[in-house]
């Protein structure tokens, strides 16, 4: 690696394989962004202007939705530009801001997740304590909760990046993620430095995961004495569930392949496992809501129907 000890800008090595077919590469991209924010965006306007869904479980989807327009929006745009331009640089500040957003945008999904599954809790396991408890402002810390853990705890990673001494500027990807930024770190630089960051992430995070897993035993026990609640978990909960596997499954596949990155596998491939957070979840979630959940499937289809007449 070059001695480099004032880093300005990051060279991003990933495009370099996608100079043969970038315009097709271009044109998919754009189309995909479009259908990612044309979805997440009419959910979160179909529930705000629908007061029918201005309950607890469609406040936290349209959050889920808002944080998706957040994420891809963190990376499509410079990856979209980069495609047209033969220079694919990124300034050191942008690469700590596009580092923070991708990992505040996962890490707020799984909070996010973690908030519903405690709400599909309380509506099925403890109904009678429901309304008493989910008030509006509990809903609105609720929110906060969710938003502000992950941009608290990247923050503080993030910084902690910044104070690091580099002896590169070449990143192997198309984007910037912070594992990638504390690999050019110089021999010199104290591991502990580089790894207090993620280990604080693991273990809070590890926690949201626990508590998933303790909300969902109570819910299946709860639901296997009862018809009614059977009908309820398929109706809300499963919806929640499969956007749960989509997710960790992603996260999981891509976190195993970082920690054993092949050097001989293509630069594509390393991309996409780089980037699948982007592109599978925030447009499979509103599809699976919007196609199971009972309320805003009827939603959906009265407006379609009114429109054809």
């Amino acid at each position: 690696m070059d001695n480099v000890s004032n880093v300005k800008t990051f060279v991003l090595l990933g495009f370099n394989e996608t100079m043969n077919f970038r315009v097709p590469l271009f044109i998919i991209t754009l189309l995909h962004y479009c259908v990612i924010f044309f979805f997440n965006i009419s959910l979160v306007l179909l529930i705000f202007f629908d007061e029918n869904l201005h309950e607890p479980m469609y406040i936290f989807l349209s959050s889920f939705c808002i944080n998706a327009l957040y994420g891809t929006t963190g990376f499509y745009p410079k990856f979209l530009s980069d495609l047209l331009s033969s220079f694919h640089h990124i300034s050191y500040e942008g690469c700590l801001l596009q580092a923070f957003i991708m990992y505040s945008f996962a890490s707020c999904d799984l909070s996010i997740l973690a908030v519903m599954a405690f709400d599909r809790y309380l509506a099925i396991c403890r109904p009678l304590h429901y309304h008493s408890f989910m008030t509006k402002r509990r809903l609105s810390q609720l929110v906060c909760f969710s938003w502000l853990t992950p941009f608290c705890i990247f923050s503080m990673n993030i910084l902690l990046t910044s104070r690091i001494k580099l002896c590169g500027i070449n990143i192997q990807r198309v984007l910037c993620l912070d594992w990638l930024i504390v690999k050019l770190a110089c021999p010199e630089v104290n591991t502990f430095l580089k790894n207090i960051g993620p280990y604080a992430t693991l273990i809070v995070y590890i926690f949201h995961g626990f508590f998933i897993i303790w909300t969902y035993t109570h819910l299946i026990k709860t639901c296997a004495r009862s018809r009614e609640d059977r009908v309820k978990f398929m109706q809300t909960c499963v919806p929640h569930l499969t956007s749960l596997i989509i997710f960790l499954f992603v996260m999981v596949f891509q976190s195993i392949y970082g920690r054993f990155d092949s050097p001989d596998s293509s630069r594509s491939f390393q991309n996409f496992i780089a980037t699948e957070f982007l592109i599978i979840p925030p447009v499979m979630n509103p599809l699976i809501y919007g196609f199971k959940l009972t309320k805003i499937r009827n939603r959906i289809l009265t407006s379609v129907y009114l429109n054809r007449k």
